[in-house]
């Protein structure tokens, strides 16, 4: 049975997992805070099992320890749905029925464009300026949902469009099944966005975050 953690201590496995494996002095350095600070809680994450630690050995100097977040730790941040989601994720992608399993997943995909649906600022369109808003009301509404989402911009045939980075996959435990879970989101995304959206990084494929960009046709 997973152990919640307290708003400082997922705050602490948000940004160790931004900075993934670490030393106690880099993250002194990087999170501005004393060294004791950081083994107390890091301690306390370790017992709970969602930080682990290994040891380098470097080819001059004293051995040291470089700590991440584990597989519990990810889950602990990336959702709260455990074992009951899994299983209805399962049994839906399971169905055999075609019909009725492609009018479920049509289902589970439009309440998750309403979810995360923004209202325009202004009347769409697909210049660069535009598009970059629209990205940043997405980051806007994820955050609020408890996302850790930034937005970044990616130089591609002259032009600097904008970047959805996701910190953690928000559906660990799902996405770990298979690749439906990625392939719905990004569905999702590209209809709130109003243009279609590739999955450039993926953590199901091994990647520290999940990112996505336009998917422009060539010369537009």
């Amino acid at each position: 049975m997973n152990v919640q953690t307290d708003t400082a201590d997922t705050r602490f496995l948000r940004q160790l997992r931004r900075l993934g494996p670490s030393s106690i002095q880099q993250l002194c350095e990087a999170l501005g805070v004393t060294a004791t600070a950081i083994r107390q809680r890091i301690s306390r994450l370790l017992v709970d099992g969602y930080v682990d630690r290994e040891t380098i050995r470097a080819e001059r100097g004293r051995p040291y320890h470089v700590y991440h977040v584990t597989s519990d730790g990810l889950r602990q941040l990336g959702d709260d749905y455990g074992e009951l989601a899994q299983i209805l994720w399962r049994e839906l992608r399971e169905i055999e029925d075609t019909e009725t399993r492609k009018r479920l997943l049509g289902r589970v995909r439009q309440s998750l464009v309403e979810r995360y649906r923004f209202e325009e600022k202004a009347e769409r369109n697909d210049g660069a300026e535009a598009l970059a808003d629209r990205f940043e009301q997405l980051r806007a509404v994820l955050d609020r949902e408890g996302f850790e989402v930034e937005v970044g911009t990616r130089d591609r045939d002259d032009r600097a469009l904008p970047v959805l980075r996701e910190h953690f996959c928000p559906y660990h435990d799902l996405s770990a099944q298979d690749r439906s879970m990625c392939e719905l989101e990004q569905s999702v995304f590209s209809e709130v966005l109003g243009v279609p959206v590739a999955l450039s990084h993926c953590c199901h494929d091994g990647d520290d975050y999940c990112e996505f960009e336009p998917a422009l046709e060539a010369g537009k």
